[in-house]
Formats: structure tokens, C-alpha cells, sequence
């Protein structure tokens, strides 16, 4: 099998499943218990508290380990205090947007801030906001999942410091991709996951600016500060932690692969006559390529893609299975029918160049045979 879907979800590194195994084999201590066993975890979750830190240039004393990207970004909105108004990007995954839609429902005032065909963040739009003085808290992406597009956070940021405004980012996408320091971007609040980087499900976290005041969505316990109840999954958050230190220490290393799969792939996508690849002229993910085939259907290629034993998506993982047009797309000003025919490949550090030479001959011969 041609694996390109590393967007939804990487395979867990041998090297991070090999340190879970004694937490999940013998380890199995609650981390609050006084006992040794619970020692043994308590001291495990130290030590992954700390590597996640690192990778994002925060203290681990900023870190709160959660269930994941979703339920860190739920925290984040919840914890931003946005009772004078929230203002998000159009392009953000289903983990803002959804509560980001509760909280109006609720009676917070909501905006969308627009983006630019290449799906940056419109100036204007944001100046709009900032105008209003309605906004005291903003969420925008760090890297868009479907598009890669990389976002200029530490440029808005110091924008909407200025006027009071503070900012959440989902970094889910970018951490172990580029480099993500939590200190340069200015952010108050930062998501991050661990499947997206080679770890196990189950484990994500929320960097927090020191001072920050979080308002927990589940309460019960006095674990993670408090501020996020419940026993810990001490196997996945030592899996998230091995994960985070590899892709600090193999940053650069898998971002010169990715990148130079990446034009491969690209290449070849531009031999197939009429394919569109989206936001080609912004700054991207060095693994992230979301292109569309005027009168095809994406869903239909990608199912034709999977007998032949390639996986792909069609945009985003957490949003598929309507008929609708992407969002994200549709935000981006991309034709109805040309947002039906996308497909998104997203590679890993196990993809190889053969596998890319393969994929496009498979599509080539799709696309012809649909022709």
C-alpha cells in the first residue's frame, strides 16, 4: 500500500512505540498514586511534559496534555474569554469552527475573517476586526490541514496585541513539520497533537502563555494543574512525549525529504493537462499538496485510487463524508465544481521516491480512463 494521507494521521514510529510498551506491559501505575507504580508514571509524564515543551520552545510548566488536537482546541476556545466577541478564520478545521458556532449560539458575537485565493489571511479583513473593538479574542491555524498554508502568526499577532486582542493557534499541522516556537509567535494559547507527528492517538496538549487563565472543560481531578480532570493516558503521553523529542531532533533532516518528495510530486501533477494545484504562490507545508481535476470527482478518484492501493484524501479527514464543497476551498474562492474534484496527498517520512512515480502513473491513467 501508498500511504499519502499523513495529514489524518501518521503510523506510530518504532522508536515511540518502543516506550510506551513498558507503560502499557508493566508500568501500569495511576499517576497519582503515592506508590512506586504511581511514581513510575508520574515521573514518566515529567519527562514527556518536558520533550513536548522543547519541541515548541515553551516550559513544561506551560504544557496541559489533553485527548488531543480536538479537545485542546475546545479548551482554547473556552478559555479565551470572548464574552465581547471571537473573531476566527474561515479556512479553520471543525474543532474551532464547531464550538466557535456554540459559543454564538450562546450569545458571544462571532465573525469569520476572510482569506485571499491563496488562503492567507486578507489584511482587510482583519483590519476590520480590529476596528470594530468588538474582538478580544482571535483563533487562526497555523497551517491549514487541507492546503498547507502557512500563516504569518507572529505578524498578526503583534497586530492584535496592540489592540488587546489575544490569539490562539492550531498547530496541530505545523509542530514537526517547520519549526514552531510558542515565544516568537506570541501566542496566548497553542493546540497541538501527537498522531500528526508519529505518536499515538489519544495525546495532544495546550501550550499556554504563563498567566494565562484556562477555564477546564472537565472537572473532577486535580490533574494537569487542574485544569484538565481525569486519569492519565500515561502510555500515549509517553508516546507524544518520544514523538516530539524525535521530530525536534530530526526536524531539518525530514523536512529536506518531505520537501524534495514534495517537488517530485508536484512535478508530476503539472504534466496532467488541466490540473490546479491550490495556493501553489503561498508559503506551504513542505509535505502538503491539494490539487483539483476540472469534471472529475475527487471522492470517486480517491475510491479508484484505494483499489489500486493508494490512500488519499479528499480533503479533511475530521470533515469528510458530505457532498459539500470544502469550506476551506470554498473560502479561497475556488469554483464549486472544482472543489468537488480535490484530492490532498500529504506525505511522511516513509513515503519514497518510487512511491510518488507510482502514484502518478496510477493517476494518469485514471484520469484518462474518466477522460
Amino acid at each position: 500500500m501508498i500511504y499519502l494521507d499523513h495529514n489524518a494521521t501518521t503510523p506510530i514510529d518504532p522508536r515511540v512505540l518502543e516506550a510506551m510498551l513498558p507503560y502499557l506491559k508493566s508500568f501500569y501505575g495511576n499517576a497519582s498514586g503515592l506508590y512506586r507504580l504511581g511514581r513510575l508514571s508520574r515521573s514518566a509524564i515529567d519527562t514527556a511534559r518536558h520533550q513536548v515543551a522543547e519541541l515548541v520552545g515553551a516550559t513544561a510548566s506551560q504544557v496541559i496534555f489533553t485527548s488531543g488536537g480536538t479537545e485542546a482546541n475546545n479548551l482554547a476556545l473556552a478559555s479565551l474569554e470572548p464574552q465581547a466577541g471571537l473573531a476566527v478564520s474561515a479556512i479553520e478545521h471543525p474543532s474551532i469552527l464547531e464550538p466557535a458556532e456554540r459559543l454564538r449560539q450562546q450569545g458571544h458575537p462571532l465573525s469569520l475573517i476572510d482569506v485571499d485565493q491563496n488562503g492567507l489571511i486578507c489584511q482587510e479583513a482583519l483590519d476590520a476586526i480590529i476596528r470594530t473593538q468588538k474582538t478580544t479574542a482571535v483563533s487562526i491555524m497555523l497551517a491549514n490541514n487541507e492546503t498547507g498554508v502557512i500563516q504569518d502568526i507572529a505578524r498578526l499577532t503583534e497586530q492584535l496585541r496592540a489592540h488587546g486582542i489575544a490569539l490562539h493557534t492550531d498547530a496541530v499541522q505545523a509542530a514537526g513539520k517547520i519549526p514552531v516556537d510558542f515565544n516568537s509567535l506570541g501566542v496566548r494559547l497553542m493546540s497541538l497533537s501527537s498522531h500528526k507527528l508519529y505518536g499515538p492517538k489519544g495525546a495532544g496538549a495546550l501550550i499556554f502563555e504563563k498567566g494565562a487563565r484556562l477555564s477546564p472543560l472537565l472537572l473532577g481531578g486535580g490533574q494537569e494543574q487542574g485544569y484538565r480532570a481525569g486519569t492519565e493516558n500515561v502510555a500515549a503521553i509517553v508516546g507524544f512525549g518520544k514523538a516530539a523529542e524525535l521530530a525536534k531532533s530530526e526536524l531539518a533532516q525530514r523536512g529536506e525529504y518531505l520537501a524534495g518528495l514534495k517537488t517530485q510530486l508536484e512535478d508530476g501533477l503539472r504534466s496532467i493537462p488541466g490540473l490546479s494545484i491550490f495556493a501553489e504562490d503561498a508559503p506551504r507545508l513542505p509535505n502538503t499538496v491539494q490539487f483539483g481535476l476540472p469534471n472529475s470527482d475527487g471522492e470517486m478518484l480517491l475510491m479508484r485510487l484505494d483499489q489500486q492501493g493508494v490512500a488519499v484524501s479528499s480533503g479533511s479527514a475530521c470533515a469528510s463524508g458530505g457532498k459539500e464543497p470544502s469550506h476551506v476551498l470554498t473560502a479561497m474562492g475556488i469554483a464549486p465544481a472544482l472543489a468537488q474534484s480535490t484530492l490532498r496527498i500529504s506525505l511522511g517520512t516513509t513515503n519514497t521516491p518510487d512511491q510518488i512515480t507510482q502514484f502518478i502513473e496510477q493517476l494518469k491513467i485514471l484520469v484518462c480512463q474518466e477522460g
